[in-house]
């Protein structure tokens, strides 16, 4: 069963080298997990999807809560899927740097038109808030 799993977390002191370290580990390590998602870092937070089997998600989020360069790690939503929202990102990072105003029309041109309308919201607000 696939599951998707939303959090958020605060890093606020990662430099731009520790986020694209994230990245790439993402990169390197969710395939051979089954692991896809999208990730977004304002400069303060982050906010993770990540989608594949359960056991997999559980393992990692356990990682990502003993992970010292973030802390508050909240988990905002967690539900069964039928498929990938985002099945060819191993780990995309959408940035979330331009001007407010410009952020939701940004971010929904670029986020997997598949994905869950509450999902998407949760997303969509996070970009535009911070």
């Amino acid at each position: 069963m696939l599951r998707q799993y939303l959090y958020i977390s605060t890093a606020p002191s990662l430099s731009r080298e520790e986020v694209e370290s994230i990245l790439g580990s993402s990169a390197r390590n969710n395939p051979a997990r089954g692991v896809t998602g999208l990730l977004l870092y304002n400069g303060r937070n982050f906010l993770q999807l990540l989608e594949g089997e359960e056991a997999e998600l559980v393992d990692l989020m356990l990682r990502i809560s003993y992970d010292p360069r973030h802390s508050g790690v909240s988990l905002l939503d967690r539900r069964n899927i039928a498929e990938r929202a985002c099945s060819d990102w191993a780990m995309k990072r959408i940035l979330i740097a331009e001007p407010v105003e410009e952020r939701q029309r940004l971010l929904e041109a670029e986020l997997p038109q598949s994905l869950e309308p509450e999902t998407r919201k949760l997303i969509v607000n996070f970009a535009v808030l911070n």
